[in-house]
């Protein structure tokens, strides 16, 4: 069995324990707890059921806290994805989908096979078009859908290069054949 190298001193617990007391984040909350519980002897299954965290997470976490301490475990993430556009953007976005199609807009460069649809393509070119604001996440696109009542649709699985004057023809000698 490997022997752990990862071990706190009793400074660095009363360190760790005071600033999970005083922080207000938490996700910092949790790194700071999970380090100081894994650094103090306690099973690293124990510690990632507590604290609800991988392995890998709280391996990296030990890793900051050697590093950099205490500020290697604040939480860096920016977040922020849903503030790019305000309120009142999402409102007029709202309202400029239900009021053009990915046609009008984008004419034969549209998506979908008749422009009639909005597809994720057709809305990120629109919001970066409109706002000069790209997301980076697929699903990103899918909650502006959905914060602006629009709902999931699969789309038909029709060729772009499909002639109706040649499927009429075909559907016509197939009637007569029967």
């Amino acid at each position: 069995m490997a022997k752990r190298e990862f071990k706190l001193t009793n400074d660095e617990v009363n360190e760790l324990l005071g600033a999970y007391q005083n922080s207000k984040d938490g996700p910092t909350r949790t790194r700071y707890q999970a380090v100081r519980l894994y650094g103090t002897g306690h099973p690293a299954k124990e510690v990632m059921d507590i604290t609800n965290c991988s392995f890998s997470s709280l391996m990296h976490w030990c890793r900051q806290y050697r590093e950099h301490r205490l500020l290697g475990l604040i939480d860096k993430r920016d977040g922020g994805n849903h503030r790019k556009l305000t309120p009142e953007q999402f409102q007029e976005l709202s309202e400029r989908l239900q009021q053009y199609t990915p046609r009008q807009l984008f004419g034969d460069a549209a998506h979908s096979s008749d422009g009639q649809f909005w597809t994720v393509e057709d809305l990120q070119r629109a919001i970066v078009q409109w706002y000069g604001v790209s997301y980076q996440s697929h699903t990103s696109y899918l909650n502006i859908f959905a914060r602006c009542d629009f709902s999931y649709q699969r789309p038909a699985k029709v060729f772009k290069s499909r002639r109706a004057a040649k499927i009429a023809e075909f559907e016509e000698q197939l009637e007569k054949k029967r």
